[in-house]
């Protein structure tokens, strides 16, 4: 299988020279898009949208229909896994994600399993192979997961939190049910995402968006070294063509070394980090992605080419190793012509970069 016409983001994971800096943007398939918002309300619900491959695919190409994407990304959520493992994920308008059977006692902590994927989340997979087809290789297929750590903050609280007390309490006074719920949950995720690698992803993405608010001892114990095991057990090659793996720990710009020592292709950063000072910490060892303050895309569009410039300047020269992204997920209530400003400034101002080397 050949790589996509577009092989820009693949080669940037790489760190093969590029034509332009490619870019994508965490949750570019969302609610900031009108079309989204149509598919979304003909689904029923989120979760209904989510199970349908047909509609996961409708609106995984839709910014790619709008904009000049360099990759498109699955359309699913993260706690498909552990709605997977019997939790019993819903939810609620205006309160986010919950989930009826949370992790609080210690027998079902014992009993937590990891779930056949081709099995209890066949839907996601038929959604990587519907969206791959409908892509036609024109632009890589991203697929992704939640960190152990993240999905844990969610399986043990039943929903989101705004300090994680029974996540924290349970680290520090029970770790060994701490350590059995992230050993079953990486061993799913790898399973997770090999299965979307087999059913089409070109690429795969660990999403450690909780691991940040970890002391720096509690990051390397329940955080990073179950992302590490999980980086370790991924497919690296299918159809002849490797398969690169890059993780994203909102917050975790303080253990960028420690975060690029773990054997993935590519580190995802937040904005509270300088890319030029993240690229010298780093050297030539991993591709970095990110990192524009996703708040940015509020401003006038000259101010959105202005921030735009900043962060390529500051990643500085050179024509590989870095993927342009938000530090964060997109807003819903972004403008989708300033994501358009965003993308366009990329391509011309990357390009024009290389041509002054």
């Amino acid at each position: 299988m050949s790589r996509p016409r577009n092989d820009n983001f693949l080669r940037a994971l790489f760190r093969e020279p590029t034509d332009f800096t490619p870019v994508w943007l965490m949750r570019q398939a969302g609610r900031y898009l009108p079309e989204y918002c149509e598919t979304r309300k003909r689904a029923g619900s989120f979760l209904k949208l989510c199970k349908s491959p047909a509609m996961a695919c409708e609106v995984a190409l839709q910014p790619l229909a709008r904009y000049d994407l360099d990759a498109a990304i699955l359309f699913s959520d993260i706690l498909t896994v552990p709605d997977a493992m019997g939790l019993g994920l819903y939810f609620t308008e205006g309160e986010g994600p919950k989930f009826e059977r949370p992790l609080r006692e210690e027998w079902a902590i014992r009993d937590l399993s990891v779930p056949d994927p081709y099995d209890h989340l066949r839907y996601v997979m038929d959604g990587v192979s519907e969206i791959r087809r409908a892509l036609g290789n024109s632009v890589p297929l991203i697929g992704f997961s939640g960190s152990p750590y993240t999905l844990a903050c969610y399986m043990v609280e039943g929903g989101s939190s705004s300090d994680y007390r029974r996540v924290k309490t349970m680290i520090y006074d029970r770790p060994d049910l701490m350590h059995r719920i992230l050993s079953v949950t990486a061993d799913a995720v790898c399973a997770y995402l090999n299965a979307q690698i087999e059913s089409g992803a070109q690429a795969v993405m660990i999403f450690d968006s909780w691991g940040g608010g970890l002391s720096a001892a509690a990051y390397q114990e329940f955080s990073l070294q179950y992302m590490q095991r999980i980086v370790s057990g991924l497919i690296k090659k299918k159809d002849g063509e490797r398969i690169p793996s890059i993780v994203f720990t909102k917050g975790g710009g303080l253990w960028l070394e420690s975060i690029a020592g773990i054997g993935c292709d590519a580190v995802g950063l937040d904005w509270t980090i300088d890319l030029g000072e993240a690229r010298r910490r780093v050297g030539h060892q991993v591709t970095l992605q990110g990192n524009l303050d996703p708040n940015v895309l509020f401003a006038a569009p000259e101010i959105i080419a202005v921030e735009a410039k900043k962060i390529l300047d500051s990643y500085g020269p050179g024509d590989s190793g870095h993927v342009f992204n938000l530090g964060h997920g997109i807003s819903q209530f972004t403008p989708p012509e300033h994501v358009a400003v965003l993308v366009e400034t990329v391509h011309d101002y990357s390009k024009n970069l290389r041509i002054k080397i």
